[in-house]
């Protein structure tokens, strides 16, 4: 099969929901378990490594190209939108929020973002719901700089903008950190990740509930 058939093509962006904002540098093929298999080769800056990923995982992964304009725009305004009344069932929440990054659309992961910030402000969220709103927010940022071709502090400016409608100044001691993303993978030597087998998606769940 040529490179020009595979749904992705090289130096071509993509969004791995779980992951963060890449690049597709290479598609080559290595041997796993004694069968020759197609994978692409992606490069994540937000982590600054590399990943393979099976070409026939893509789907499965949630794996997907940057959206354009004009949907980058929608999740923008999507911010601004009224928030849903949200469970204080921290651990109901997170998993709700979890199947939503799972799923990985521009419009859920802007859900998750949404849902989080406000919630942030009535109370501080558990270290794990904090984990996720940040690599949400991540993500959701860089998308939106490649799609609308922006620098990324301008992009965060914005979402603020829209979750803090008329300049509206909240308490911010709630704030969550900038902490993306876990450092607990295991990588090879030359800091590539090989997804073949099935990822752990739970994370552990003990804690203090809201």
């Amino acid at each position: 099969m040529s490179s020009s058939e595979y749904k992705f093509q090289i130096d071509q962006k993509v969004v791995y929901p779980s992951q963060g904002v890449g690049k597709i540098t290479d598609i080559t093929e290595k041997k796993f378990k004694d069968q020759m298999l197609t994978y692409y080769v992606i490069y994540l800056a937000v982590s600054d490594m590399v990943v393979m990923v099976p070409v026939d995982r893509v789907e499965e992964l949630g794996i997907r190209a940057i959206v354009s304009a004009e949907e980058a725009q929608k999740a923008i305004d999507m911010m601004s939108e009224e928030v849903e009344p949200i469970t204080s069932d921290w651990k109901l929440r997170y998993q709700m929020n979890m199947d939503l990054l799972k799923k990985g659309t521009i419009m859920d992961i802007a859900t998750i973002v949404r849902c989080l910030y406000h919630r942030s402000k009535v109370k501080e969220l558990p270290i794990l719901e904090r984990k996720l709103y940040d690599s949400a927010k991540k993500l959701l940022e860089d998308e939106i700089s490649s799609a609308l071709d922006m620098p990324g502090k301008e992009v965060e400016s914005i979402l603020l903008s829209k979750l803090e409608p008329m300049g509206l100044v909240r308490d911010a001691k709630h704030s969550t950190n900038a902490n993306s993303f876990d450092d607990d993978e295991e990588f090879l030597d030359d800091d590539t990740e090989i997804i073949n087998d099935d990822d752990e998606d739970e994370d552990d769940m003990d804690g203090d509930e809201d």
